[in-house]
């Protein structure tokens, strides 16, 4: 191994950069040369694929985001275009490539993998559904910046006797509203794992309200079965029975622009670090993840295609706390 290159595709997520880092740097110890890939799949089609030094990755591990870039790249689905890909990779030289991304982006793993070349992914996703990982960059970040939310709705919630509906990301799956929802002693957590209805939203609420509560907090996973348009139009034919008046914050893309965490911070630099160290060790093909805070590996042919859900069976539990 002399050459390696590095990319971050799908939606960016705080601790990537950190990645980046970590992944140039463990690969210049090694004596090899390292290659950053501008926007993702679509860079490598593009061949904007420039060398890394140390210093070109400095002051970047408390940035949120990813200093590389990343784009969606349809032609990358066509095996002409990972063809196109590969043809321009070996033009320079380089004899592997780390992908820090999410599902679609280690399917791409996958698939280059699939064809011959060595390839380790990293799992970097603020939704954490990522298969062959207990948790993936970015998702702390996410679930403290919708907990800081929580958090500062709550104050002005109590002060005027209100209910607030939060909407977070998480679009297929609810990781980061059932983690910042317990987290925030939400009254009602809506994930996509889990169908809740408008009206057992309302009753919640109502019986929030005759416990003599001064507020509650609903947090919703943007891609749950009660969304905020069926529960505020249930809440508008029905206002004067439910007791408290019913506020919505929606923080759309703020939960993945935050800096990284201390936590992913260091889960970055430490599967950046493990991607080198794979392909030192001469195995590619996997993806570096964690399973009870030890790094393992697994087949990126187990990855592609599949992914975790949240953990419904907490929702019970964070009902009996929110009494």
């Amino acid at each position: 191994m002399k050459r390696i290159a590095v990319l971050t595709s799908g939606g960016d997520a705080p601790g990537m950069n950190a990645a980046v880092r970590a992944v140039t740097r463990a690969a210049l110890a090694q004596g090899w040369e390292v290659f950053g890939v501008r926007n993702g799949y679509a860079g490598l089609l593009a061949d904007t694929i420039t060398p890394l030094l140390a210093r070109d990755v400095g002051g970047i591990v408390q940035r949120g985001g990813t200093v590389l870039g990343s784009a969606r790249c349809p032609e990358f689905v066509e095996r002409s275009g990972r063809s196109a890909a590969l043809g321009n990779l070996r033009s320079h030289g380089i004899d592997a490539l780390v992908v820090i991304g999410g599902n679609g982006s280690q399917t791409g793993s996958a698939a280059l993998a699939r064809e011959g070349y060595a390839v380790v992914g990293v799992p970097s996703t603020i939704d954490n559904d990522l298969y062959g990982t207990d948790v993936s960059i970015g998702a702390d970040t996410a679930v403290n910046i919708t907990l800081e939310a929580i958090d500062s709705l709550r104050t002005t919630a109590s002060s005027h006797q209100r209910a607030f509906a939060v909407e977070t990301m998480g679009r297929e799956c609810g990781y980061i509203a059932l983690m910042a929802g317990i987290a925030g002693g939400a009254e009602v957590i809506a994930l996509p794992e889990s169908e809740i209805k408008p009206a057992e939203v309302a009753e919640r609420l109502r019986a929030a309200y005759q416990r003599g509560k001064t507020h509650a907090i609903v947090v919703i996973a943007e891609g749950a079965r009660c969304g905020i348009h069926e529960l505020m139009g249930y809440y508008g034919a029905h206002r004067d029975s439910i007791g408290f008046e019913l506020r919505v914050t929606r923080l759309g893309h703020v939960v993945r622009g935050g800096a990284p965490t201390a936590a992913d911070r260091v889960l970055a630099t430490r599967l950046g670090a493990a991607a080198v160290a794979t392909l030192a060790a001469g195995r590619h093909g996997v993806l570096v993840g964690t399973a009870c805070h030890d790094i393992v590996p697994t087949p990126l042919a187990e990855i592609a295609g599949r992914t975790r859900p949240a953990d419904a069976t907490l929702l019970e539990m964070a009902r009996v706390m929110a009494v």
